[in-house]
């Protein structure tokens, strides 16, 4: 099994709803972690490459719908 990890940067405005949702729905083989930043977080997704791959693209859609972008 090959191991991943992927970053995702999260505005400010946006961490609390990405961290919730990570909480509430992440896999027990992904590892995760956040790194505040000045105007905003970035989240790093450790794991099986497929899955951090997966969780990396949902958790970026999040953000998306959030800020009204499609």
């Amino acid at each position: 099994m090959v191991e991943a990890t992927f970053v995702l940067y999260v505005p400010k405005a946006q961490r609390t709803l990405v961290r919730t949702r990570l909480n509430a729905e992440a896999a027990a083989d992904l590892k995760w972690r956040e790194r505040k930043t000045l105007f905003g977080s970035e989240f790093y997704f450790s794991g099986p490459s497929a899955l951090a791959r997966q969780v990396h693209a949902i958790a970026a859609s999040w953000i998306n719908e959030d800020s009204g972008i499609r």
